[in-house]
């Protein structure tokens, strides 16, 4: 099959450049890229189709054309010009994104792909208007959804007006409606995701968790990359750390990206706050771009610093100081040598999100050997189910210094069971297998002609529904 993934925001190169380092270049991106490549190893033709971008800042995404390195046969990054040349939040790409559809439509003039798979709300409204200009059928993998954001954020009637207009919630959750909608399958993480997730009320009507359209592929780890065998950088690693901790004591790890809904202040809270904790590991953050966050900030965007900054004075204030390291890693084999450097020490894996799509960085640490501790709420409570980690509750302190406590004293135990859940659920290929399923599937039952795709407003029915949360509050 010759297949099309749709995802506009973030960009794609080579080299991964920024990959994780901002939020429009989060795990969606590595999820694209890993599965597209497990794909072309099936012997499937892949483009993914994201936005040009010819601006200084952002070199790596102006080719129109690039391939990665070894698939240079059957996988192409497909950039195309739409709403001028400088990079754009994704925010601001609503509006350029019949655009960038009726760009695509050109450049499959010649012969178009089989189906298209959407990614995130932003593709899934591109697939929509292209199945209605040229009857292409397309599924939807929306990674996280709006609603849920904008729950978690406290949007409520009084301060609707300003988040709107920050975040767009009117017009994404208007875009993940219409992909719900349009779309001949919804590809879903986890069954949690499905239940959860896509039931909020303010997807009612637009999609029934119990529609069959519905398919749950679980996504995987690069077993090439994140693993227990050794690699060319473990050596190097392995003395770098030796050289700052002599003693060889165990981590506590969190390698998040800085973002208010990863929930690290909870995790450094709780360290701050346990003395059993404090003598049993060190504390490791990862935070790419600065080496030792106490000397400088500078070169972090802003957000980030509004984030690391009470991290920072947690850590102070508990005169733990001498007990936390940083790490700047900046890249993907670098980052499985660390962990598996780590693991030679009965280390942990700490993710506290508030919460969690899915949860692929828990699963690419403990492929590498790690214990994992992971927020019960969302995708990892499913992920490690069979007890293969340890599960808490991220708004509780206590509870995840317990859980912290547990994996570091049974850390060789759970990173054994975490090894074989990876191993026999969660790698690429397998994802790849039940994707492709999908998609031959759908190609061989294409759904009925679409209508016309309407404007993006879902302003009445996103204010109905803070009116129902916070009965009488004002409206803005």
């Amino acid at each position: 099959m010759h297949l099309c993934f749709l995802n506009p925001q973030g960009n794609f190169d080579p080299a991964d450049s920024h990959l994780t380092e901002h939020p429009d270049f989060g795990g969606q991106l590595v999820y694209v890229k890993e599965l597209s490549m497990a794909l072309t190893r099936l012997g499937h033709r892949v483009d993914i189709v994201t936005r040009l971008i010819d601006d200084p800042a952002w070199p790596e995404f102006s080719a129109p054309i690039e391939h990665y390195p070894g698939y240079e046969e059957r996988l192409r990054i497909v950039r195309l010009g739409c709403g001028g040349d400088a990079f754009l939040n994704k925010e601001k790409l609503w509006e350029h994104m019949p655009a960038l559809i009726a760009e695509l439509v050109k450049f499959y003039a010649d012969g178009r792909p089989d189906i298209a798979t959407a990614h995130y709300g932003d593709g899934g409204y591109c697939g929509a208007l292209l199945q209605h200009g040229t009857g292409l059928p397309f599924t939807f993998t929306g990674h996280s959804l709006g609603a849920q954001k904008l729950d978690k954020l406290g949007m409520n009637s009084d301060n609707a007006a300003a988040m709107d207009e920050h975040f767009r919630f009117s017009t994404r959750i208007a875009a993940e409606r219409l992909s719900m909608l349009r779309a001949i399958n919804i590809i879903t993480s986890t069954q949690q995701e499905r239940e959860q997730q896509y039931a909020h009320p303010l997807y009612e009507g637009a999609v029934d968790v119990a529609d069959s359209k519905f398919r749950v592929i679980p996504p995987g780890v690069n077993t090439e990359i994140f693993s227990t065998a050794p690699a060319e950088l473990d050596a190097a690693v392995t003395a770098r750390l030796r050289a700052m901790d002599g003693d060889g004591e165990p981590y506590l790890i969190v390698s998040s990206r800085l973002d208010e809904k990863k929930n690290i202040i909870g995790l450094v809270r709780a360290y701050a706050t346990d003395r059993e904790l404090q003598r049993a590991a060190r504390l490791g953050l990862f935070v790419r771009g600065v080496s030792d966050p106490f000397a400088s900030l500078e070169g972090l965007p802003e957000q980030e610093v509004f984030v690391l900054e009470p991290i920072l004075e947690t850590i102070a204030a508990a005169g733990v100081r001498g007990r936390v390291d940083f790490f700047d890693i900046r890249s993907q084999r670098e980052l499985a040598a660390t962990y598996r450097a780590f693991a030679q020490r009965g280390s942990v894996f700490a993710l506290t999100a508030f919460y969690e799509p899915f949860g692929l960085a828990p699963i690419e640490a403990a492929a590498c050997g790690l214990a994992v501790v992971a927020t019960a709420n969302g995708g990892p409570s499913e992920i490690f189910a069979d007890g293969s980690g340890v599960l808490v509750d991220p708004t509780d302190p206590q509870a995840i210094a317990r859980g912290l406590r547990e994996a570091l004293q049974r850390a060789g135990h759970y990173a054994a069971l975490g090894i074989e859940r990876v191993r026999s659920t969660y790698t690429w290929d397998k994802t790849a297998e039940g994707y492709a399923a999908v998609l031959a599937e759908s190609v061989s039952n294409p759904p009925a002609a679409c209508g016309p795709v309407p404007d993006l407003d879902a302003r009445v029915r996103l204010l109905d529904y803070l009116a129902s949360r916070w009965p009488g509050a004002r409206q803005p």
